[in-house]
């Protein structure tokens, strides 16, 4: 299909937190409307940008909020939730001079989240209240519980099921190194009693203050961090009373420093966001 002559370079950013990596595009002059096949053109690492996902800066859709924050994965799907694209939103808005606020209260798809950039640069990102009844994650279950019992490729494993805003499935492992991501991610991620899909987070506890974390994300595969999976990986393993409140996470892109005091609070994540390049995406000819 061929594309229209007269249609503009699209002007991006590049950053990534903890090499979860991001193209920003900055949509608060006017709409920029997308479709998946152009995302994933965008997405693909050797003809296009390439990037786990595409974060579009918004106006404030309503009173009480800064800014709309939308995210779509690389394969096109628009998703509710993404920490460490939180962190990435609120380096972008301060240094394209969107606002000068130290703190940010943005609305996404699972509700408004508020963003404090700190004295030292990283970005702390109120995550709200963790959920855990079933048809709030989705998840097919007759109760909530702390762990489940699910069949998959004819085995069964133990999981947490939690929603952060967005679904995760969080498995306690001895060694991640070894961790069957690649075999178990996908296969959990379409599982039929996850109906929207889900994050597959594969936790090893070093000590009650430490945990080591790899993540096949929904939509995008394995990612080198996932913060919102920091986050419910730390929710599951404190229901487990396997952890403490204040928990450094340990991903193959670095660490992040995750609080949740217990039932009825929020989770709070606090780390780093960098920005790589801006650039210009010129459509292609065809697509």
């Amino acid at each position: 299909m061929m594309q229209p002559a007269h249609r503009a370079p699209l002007p991006f950013t590049k950053m990534h937190g903890l090499g979860n990596d991001f193209m920003v595009i900055d949509a608060t002059g006017g709409p920029v409307a997308l479709t998946a096949s152009e995302i994933r053109a965008m997405a693909d690492r050797h003809f296009g940008i390439g990037f786990d996902q595409l974060l579009l800066v918004e106006p404030a859709p309503h009173a009480g909020v800064d800014f709309g924050y939308r995210i779509y994965n690389a394969d096109g799907g628009e998703v509710e939730q993404c920490g460490n694209g939180a962190r990435c939103f609120a380096r972008y808005v301060r240094e394209q001079g969107l606002t000068d606020r130290d703190r940010i209260r943005v609305h996404t798809r699972a509700g408004a989240i508020e963003l404090v950039v700190t004295q030292g640069g990283d970005v702390r990102v109120d995550m709200g209240a963790p959920r855990f009844l079933p048809a709030e994650i989705p998840f097919v279950a007759d109760a909530p519980a702390p762990r489940y019992a699910v069949q998959v490729a004819g085995e069964t494993v133990e999981l947490a099921a939690v929603s952060m805003g967005n679904p995760h499935a969080v498995l306690c492992v001895d060694d991640v190194e070894r961790a069957p991501v690649a075999r178990l991610g996908p296969l959990l991620e379409h599982h039929a009693r996850f109906p929207a899909r889900v994050n597959v987070g594969f936790m090893q506890v070093l000590a009650r203050d430490r945990i080591r974390l790899r993540v096949h994300e929904r939509g995008a595969g394995e990612t080198l961090a996932c913060g919102s999976g920091a986050c419910a990986a730390v929710v599951a393993g404190r229901r487990l009373g396997l952890l403490d409140a204040r928990v450094t996470v340990a991903l193959p892109g670095g660490t992040l420093a995750i609080r949740w005091e217990g039932a009825g609070a929020n989770v709070l994540m606090d780390g780093p966001a960098a920005r790589v390049y801006d650039g210009l995406w010129r459509w292609p000819a065809a697509a």
